[in-house]
C-alpha cells in the first residue's frame, strides 16, 4: 500500500491508497482543497469539520447531478439506436433502389 500527503485547507493529511492511485489521490485531494477554498472565500473559515461537510455536500451534488445527466444519456441511447437503425434501412433502401436502377439500365440495353 502507497502513501500519499494530501494538503486540504493547508492541513497535510497522510491517506493510504492502492500502489498506482497516488497520482488519482493526488487530483481529488486537490479538487477538494480547490472547492474548499472557494468556500472559504464565501463563507469565511468557518472551522475545518463545518468546511468538510460542507464541501462533501458540494462534490455529492455534483456527483448527484452526473448521475442525473447519465440517466438521461441512457434514456437517450434508445433513441439513438432507433435513429442509427433507421439510418440503416434507409442506407439499405438507398442501396436497393440503386441495384434495381442497375438492372433497368441493363435490361433497356444501350
Amino acid at each position: 500500500m502507497a502513501q500519499v500527503s494530501v494538503t486540504i485547507n493547508d492541513r497535510k493529511y497522510q491517506i493510504t491508497c492502492e500502489d498506482g492511485q497516488e497520482a488519482h489521490l493526488t487530483r481529488l485531494g486537490g479538487y477538494v482543497d480547490k472547492r474548499l477554498k472557494e468556500l472559504v472565500a464565501a463563507v469565511g473559515q468557518v472551522g475545518d469539520a463545518q468546511l468538510l461537510v460542507m464541501v462533501s455536500l458540494l462534490v455529492t451534488d455534483e456527483l448527484s447531478d452526473l448521475y442525473a445527466e447519465m440517466d438521461v444519456l441512457k434514456s437517450d441511447e434508445g433513441a439513438a439506436a432507433r435513429l442509427d437503425a433507421e439510418e440503416g434501412l434507409g442506407n439499405s433502401i438507398e442501396q436497393l433502389a440503386e441495384r434495381i436502377e442497375r438492372i433497368a439500365d441493363t435490361l433497356e440495353g444501350p
